[in-house]
């Protein structure tokens, strides 16, 4: 019996799907002339290059500043050094 609970359950919730799917579908044309009347477009999803580039572009800089404190820091620790040894 067990089974067919299974079963039932798996059917109603690829009925879910469906019904869902279909439901968006039959508003998505409602939805544009409401936003055409409203004034506000979609904003399209990121594509994945897109989404990588972006990633890509904060690491840059990440990497750079990261890469200007360390210079600045041995420019420091340089400075510190021969003052140091022009006090000997």
């Amino acid at each position: 019996m067990s089974k067919h609970f299974e079963d039932a359950r798996y059917y109603l919730g690829r009925a879910a799907d469906h019904a869902k799917e279909g439901v968006k579908e039959e508003l998505e044309p409602l939805e544009e002339r409401v936003r055409v009347l409203v004034g506000k477009e979609t904003e399209p999803e990121p594509s994945r290059l897109e989404r990588l580039e972006a990633d890509l572009k904060e690491l840059s800089t990440t990497a750079e500043g990261e890469a200007k404190a360390a210079v600045q820091d041995a420019r420091d620790r340089l400075r510190d050094y021969r003052e140091s040894r022009s006090e000997e």
